[in-house]
């Protein structure tokens, strides 16, 4: 092969009879490349047989170095229910090409080269080699250091193996849900696409899907009851460590009061709300009630009640409607929409969810398994009160027309 400039192309062993490879060579290709990690020896040696039989003018590229994120097999049947611990699926992966990461001086990438990790500058200019097995070593101490739950130990291990792997923070916009971004390849596709994840770890405390602020304030009018100055003064002053937001709300059901939506305190993220779906406003507002008056917290527990209910008058196929809803605003929140920010309905993310479980292993939930994602974020959702103080919200407030209003937050976690 002469020293010019070759067209490399990926090539699958489930495509690649002679009128394809011609057709693609008479395009301009000039390399065929093999992955290991997409096919078995059978499959290359289909690929080998059928391009030296055919093209003999055409070169060959074997590709051992691909890493990857698997998910694998597994006898039961998905999504994950609640409680139940996340499943892999062997013969579902995507093959990793590169990670890449923005600097200053431009956009750097990690990749693996003759078994070593490799960290290139904007520039293609090597900046760090470590061996794999040497890198996988540091990543097992970091590992443990989380697990003991010391900060200070933390601090000082990951920063002094971060400057040795020249990683930065990632200073990414508060509006971007997107924290790695990954070049996959796809094997049903053959092509390599760079792809924003959102990384979602289960080592620490519960991630948040959605944050709590004063912008997920809803407004309900107190309807039923007749209270007094005194009354509202003594519900106000409820104040438990626990359950402080049930107690009071259960106060003003014993006074005969119930609440009744008004709307969303933040025009901006109502409107996000109504563009997914004009009735997620009173979906959303409704299961926060629900959450009360059953003191259920998982999502799929509040929607079988709603459905039960059903406040928005669906035909006989309620639930359905209910959770297709549901699914489409966990979904968006997961991977654009932010609450006080106008959204356009693009997503961050778009390659979906990294999952690090508890024992270090990493889960993709790819957005192109939209079931799958979906089901994941629907089985492991549920709401979770947030500090009244900070947030303004769980008092009765006395309007200026002599109404009652009383306020409760949205806030939504994974578990």
């Amino acid at each position: 092969m002469s020293n010019e400039t070759k067209i490399i192309t990926a090539i699958s062993d489930l495509w690649c009879d002679a009128d394809f490879l011609h057709t693609i060579n008479e395009m301009g290709i000039d390399v065929l490349q093999i992955t290991s990690a997409c096919m078995d020896k059978d499959g290359s040696d289909c690929v080998i047989k059928n391009t030296h039989s055919e093209l003999s003018r055409m070169s060959m590229l074997m590709d051992t170095n691909a890493s990857m994120l698997q998910t694998a097999i597994s006898d039961e049947s998905l999504p994950p229910v609640e409680g139940q611990d996340l499943k892999r699926i062997t013969d579902l992966f995507y093959p990793i090409v590169e990670i890449l990461q923005r600097e200053k001086e431009g956009v750097c990438s990690k990749r693996i080269e003759d078994k070593s990790i490799v960290i290139l500058s904007s520039l293609s200019k090597v900046l760090f080699r470590i061996p794999a097995t040497e890198f996988l070593e540091e990543v097992s101490k970091l590992f443990e250091t989380i697990n003991r739950g010391k900060s200070a130990d933390f601090v000082l291990t990951a920063e002094t193996f971060a400057i040795k792997i020249h990683c930065r923070p990632n200073k990414t916009e508060s509006s971007d849900k997107t924290d790695i971004r990954i070049v996959l390849h796809d094997r049903r596709t053959k092509i390599n696409s760079e792809l924003g994840f959102s990384i979602k770890s289960q080592l620490g405390g519960d991630s948040t899907l959605l944050n709590a602020s004063k912008t997920t304030n809803f407004t309900f009018k107190i309807v039923g009851a007749n209270l007094s100055d005194e009354d509202i003064e003594r519900i106000n002053a409820i104040n438990p460590k626990q359950n402080k937001v049930i107690k009071r709300f259960d106060a003003i059901r014993r006074h005969g009061g119930g609440l009744i939506f008004d709307g969303i305190d933040n025009q901006t993220f109502n409107d996000n709300l109504l563009l997914l779906d004009g009735d997620l406003p009173l979906i959303m507002a409704s299961l926060l009630v629900e959450q009360l008056n059953t003191r259920k917290s998982m999502l799929h527990d509040l929607v079988d009640v709603l459905a039960d209910k059903n406040p928005l008058k669906y035909n006989s196929r309620a639930y359905s409607f209910y959770v297709y809803k549901i699914k489409h605003l966990l979904t968006s929140t997961a991977l654009g929409m932010m609450p006080g920010t106008f959204w356009n309905g693009r997503y961050d993310a778009n390659g979906g969810y990294l999952v690090v479980k508890k024992d270090g292993d990493i889960l993709c939930y790819h957005f192109y398994d939209r079931n799958r994602f979906e089901d994941y974020l629907f089985a492991n959702a549920y709401l979770e009160r947030a500090s009244t103080t900070r947030h303004n919200y769980a008092s009765i407030v006395k309007e200026s027309d002599g109404s009652l209003s009383f306020k409760l937050n949205l806030q939504i976690r994974l578990q």
